[in-house]
Formats: C-alpha cells, structure tokens, sequence
C-alpha cells in the first residue's frame, strides 16, 4: 500500500493538481526570510514568511512536508516530502507555478536537499529501498530549465538524512543515520542490531568518497540526523538515539575535516530533558553559536561553537525548528503554533501565539538574502 500511495502523490504533482503557488506580498531584495512547511487548518503548506511571520509565499503540497534546498541566490528551493517522502516540489520564491520533481519508482526522499554547481544541480537524500542503500539523487536544476533526474551516488552509507554543501563549493557532508527502513513498513527500524551512523563527504562532481567518519561501535544506535556548518567550517551535527530510553547518550557533536568525531553532552538536566532526540540544528548568523533542538523534550539548547560549551536553553512545547535571526539570536518554531525570537542569553521575544489552526513543522530555514 506504501507504494501505491507513493504513485498517486507523485502522479497527482506532476498532473497539477496542487494549484499555483499563492504570493501573499512580493519579497523585497535585502529582505530576511524564511521557509518552513506547516499544516493550516487541516492543509499542508509550505509558506515564506518574514520575520514577524506573516506569510509572503504559500505553497500548497500533496501531503506533509519536511525540509528544503534553497539556492544560494535566494530565488528558488525545493520542498521534500516527510520521510518516507514521494514528492517534491520545485518553486520560485518570487511565485509562481511549482514544479514536481520525477522520482524514481525504487527511490523516496528522505527531506532533505541542497543545489550544487551554482545551483545547475540538485542533490537529494533518498533510500533505494530494495538494495537496502542509502543515495543521493541527482537532479538537472539548471535556472529556466525543468528538473530532471540524471542520475545518483552512493550516499556512504544507510539512512541518509540531512546533506549539506561545505565551504569550499565542492564538497557535501551526508549525515548518513545508519537506520535501514523500506516503505512496506513505515519508518520501522530493520537493522537495530547492525546499525553504522557515520558522516560522508563526497565530491559533488564525481561522487568520490572523500572521507568517512563513524561513531564508536558502543553509540552505533546513536544516528546521525542533522547537520549545520560553524564559521569556522566544522560540521555540527545532531542525533536520535535508537536504543534503551535509560540510556543517556550525548546527542550533539561536531567533526572537523581529518579529525575524530567530537560529542558534547551539556548539563545533565539538559541532557535528560532532550530524550535521546535532537529535530533540528542551526548556527546562528556569526557561526558562533549552535542551536539544538528537541521537540520531544520541549527545549532548544545553545552551545559555543568553538568550545563546544553549553551557554543555555530555552523552554518551548513541541518546539523544532530553529533558524539563524538577523543579527544576534535564533528565531523558533513550534508544532503548537508558536514562534520565538530567541539568544543564548535567556532572551525571549515572542512573534507568533500558540494556535489550534497552525502546526510548523519540524524545520525553518532562512532563505540567502538576495543582492
């Protein structure tokens, strides 16, 4: 049933059958924006929205989304389907028809993506269900043209979540989970016993494998979901933990290219309150400081980047997507409705109330400030 319900999402994308995308205001150059996918009075959307959050983009999709690609000029993104996701729409952010994205009919996405090649190609974690590997799909995304599946690498390892390009244009950090999961069964977990989260940076040109890092064999149910760059270059990444609920992993880390992974653990409470599950990650707009958070456990925890000390937290129910503000400081969004203007001080500024007619999902992402 899985993969009929697969089919009837990508065939009824690619029919237009989702309407145009709504532009509710015309974003401005210089303008600080953001993207998160949410569900509104019983829709599932993805919206631009402002710093106030008020919307100024409106997308409609065929069922939950999760994250996003966003080109580096700010003009265009892709939205991915919640894993096990099987669709994905292409939009402009200046409005506009959205555009469905082929998939193919092995392959679903795991929501997450980021252009490559200044924005010509697309690359995509996706899981080969049947071979039981994970990969990285590649998409012609050349500006004007439609996106084409052309082809695919091997993402290093099983599970891939979150793929981000580094620094140097060229290279991609995959935040392979570890967990192998088919479509017949939801997101249940295969291989619990033979589980190998591990970090993969691999050329975007030719799909090398540059270098892979894994966790030790005792945290091999510690699986490596999400990932964001500090200024100084470090990966830092985040993780859910796949084992006993007694257990009280470190959930946070960071890797620097040719060293060993590094994990943090924080103050016990914080520890404890995050209940073996980090959502989501983010730096903020120096690369500074590092926000993590957990919904499950209600709180988004703060860390130096260049120390790996934790500097605080924040209190807020259902709490998941964390972007970088403008200026100092994190804006937060919540499952419940809620959105936060927040700093690793204990700083608190609220944008958005709670409401029953919103529900953000679990990422928010600031859109590249346009020229």
């Amino acid at each position: 049933m899985a993969i009929d319900r697969r089919r009837f999402l990508s065939l009824a994308a690619a029919m237009g059958l989702a309407p145009a995308a709504a532009l509710a205001a015309a974003p401005k150059d210089g303008e600080v924006l953001y993207l998160s996918a949410r569900k509104r009075g019983g829709r599932d959307e993805t919206v631009l929205v402002d710093e106030a959050g008020h919307d100024r983009l409106v997308v409609p999709m065929p069922a939950r989304g999760h994250s996003f690609a966003i080109d580096a000029a700010g003009e265009r993104a892709v939205v991915f389907g919640r894993q096990p996701g099987f669709f994905a729409l292409a939009f402009s952010l200046r409005g506009g028809e959205p555009q469905a994205l082929p998939l193919h009919e092995e392959r679903h996405f795991f929501g997450h993506g980021a252009y490559v090649d200044g924005g010509r190609l697309l690359a995509a974690t996706e899981n080969d269900f049947e071979a039981g590997r994970g990969v990285l799909g590649l998409y012609d995304a050349s500006p004007g043209g439609a996106y084409r599946r052309i082809g695919e690498f091997d993402s290093g390892g099983i599970g891939p979540h979150e793929v981000v390009l580094m620094p140097d244009g060229k290279t991609l950090c995959v935040a392979n989970g570890g967990i192998l999961t088919h479509p017949d069964y939801g997101k249940l977990e295969l291989n619990l016993d033979t589980m190998r989260p591990a970090l993969a940076y691999i050329d975007a040109a030719s799909g090398e494998l540059l270098e892979k890092v894994e966790l030790e064999p005792a945290l091999h149910r510690l699986s490596i979901r999400h990932l964001a760059l500090a200024a100084d270059g470090s990966v830092w990444f985040g993780c859910q933990y796949m084992g006993p609920a007694s257990d009280r992993p470190a959930l946070v880390g960071r890797h620097r290219r040719g060293a060993r992974l590094e994990l943090f653990e924080g103050p016990a409470q914080a520890l404890r309150q995050m209940r073996n599950y980090v959502g989501s990650v983010a730096v903020d707009a120096a690369g500074a400081v590092v926000a993590t958070s957990s919904p499950v456990g209600g709180q988004v925890i703060y860390w130096d980047a260049a120390s790996g000390r934790c500097l605080g937290t924040t209190e807020l129910a259902d709490g998941c997507g964390v972007a970088p503000a403008a200026g100092e400081g994190f804006l937060l969004s919540s499952g419940l409705g809620a959105m936060l203007r927040t700093d690793a001080s204990g700083a608190e500024k609220p944008v958005l109330a709670p409401s029953r007619e919103v529900s953000w999902d679990n990422h928010f992402r600031k859109v590249p400030a346009r020229a």
